[in-house]
């Protein structure tokens, strides 16, 4: 009886190493056809990218410069049918067709702009409800992190870049413009205009601008929260009215060796024809120092739309002072 009892928990005993040495079924592989062919962060959001199409009119200060036909990214938003894009693409339209992931072309209204951030939105007219993207923040985000940028190409092929942050800080541009922080991304996206920059989770946190530098490009995204602060106001008025409108001259300016020189005017700008010179140097704003593009806009916007500023530019001859009033840029149609 004994032995019986011992040989049982012998066999209790060696049970889990026998179990653990039976050979195992090889784990379960997808198919190569049923492997996915886009990232997660990609497939979240690419059913909430649309392709963008603008005519603008012919005869706008704008189309001398960007042509009258246009072509950008955008990114649905609401579920109602607005889209968030770029505006420098949107600006003096007269038709605009967006072409859905699906291959669906509708038309398109401009609802509103914001100069500020360079960022418009538009009205899909058509019935919905429509996907939407999952929108987040740069608030998290640092240098090294993972993202992607997603938008589409003139023929509506899915276009998309696995990328990281470049950096996050402030960028200023010749048309009297500035992000006090702005989202780089490296390397950049071949169709970058109006792309989605999302996260790891596939939430939206920026939408591409620009392409700066030389190949591979580095893309200058808008941060997505300078959008969602907003985007109720410029739905319901067409701009942003809670903050005080920036006095706008037209100047183009340039940074050179730690100056701000005149490179250029725009067409309804008030500066045109004020009296400024290209290679003028401007050296103060309202008695103000000034020596980079920053110092400049942020002398500049301390006042409001309307204001007369009072520029100090330094010539061969001496510094002259020119008085020039400022108007509202949102007023406009055009920014660049």
């Amino acid at each position: 009886m004994r032995r019986v009892a011992l040989a049982v928990l012998t066999f209790a005993v060696l049970l889990p190493v026998t179990t653990l040495a039976v050979p195992r079924p090889p784990e379960p592989r997808l198919h190569p056809s049923r492997i996915p062919a886009l990232p997660s962060y990609v497939a979240k959001v690419e059913s909430a990218i649309v392709a963008v199409k603008v005519r603008a009119r012919d005869d706008a200060p704008s189309s001398a410069r960007l042509g009258a036909d246009r072509f950008a990214s955008g990114v649905v938003f609401d579920e109602r049918g607005y889209v968030v894009t770029v505006n420098y693409a949107l600006m003096d339209a007269v038709r605009i067709d967006v072409t859905t992931r699906a291959g669906r072309t509708v038309n398109a209204t401009l609802v509103g702009m914001d100069t500020a951030s360079g960022l418009g939105v538009i009205k899909l007219e058509a019935e919905g409800p429509w996907t939407t993207a999952r929108l987040g923040h740069t608030r998290d985000l640092k240098v090294g992190d993972v993202t992607g940028t997603v938008g589409v190409d003139e023929d509506n092929d899915l276009v998309w870049v696995q990328s990281s942050v470049h950096g996050l800080r402030r960028f200023s541009a010749y048309w009297e413009y500035m992000l006090d922080r702005a989202l780089f991304v490296a390397p950049g996206s071949p169709s970058w205009g109006g792309s989605a920059v999302v996260d790891a989770g596939g939430h939206v946190v920026g939408i591409a601008s620009l392409r700066l530098g030389d190949a591979p490009h580095v893309n200058l995204a808008i941060p997505l929260e300078k959008f969602t602060d907003v985007k109720d106001e410029i739905i319901a008025a067409g701009r942003v009215v809670s903050r005080r409108s920036r006095p706008w001259l037209g100047l183009y300016t340039i940074a050179i060796d730690n100056s701000v020189i005149v490179d250029g005017f725009a067409a309804t700008g008030p500066a045109r024809t004020a009296g400024f010179r290209r290679g003028d140097r401007i050296v103060g704003v309202n008695g103000v120092d000034v020596r980079t593009q920053e110092e400049f806009y942020e002398a500049l916007w301390r006042g409001q739309a309307g204001d007369v500023v009072k520029l100090a530019v330094r010539r061969t001859d001496g510094v002259v002072v020119i008085p020039v009033r400022s108007i509202d840029r949102e007023g406009l149609t055009t920014t660049r």
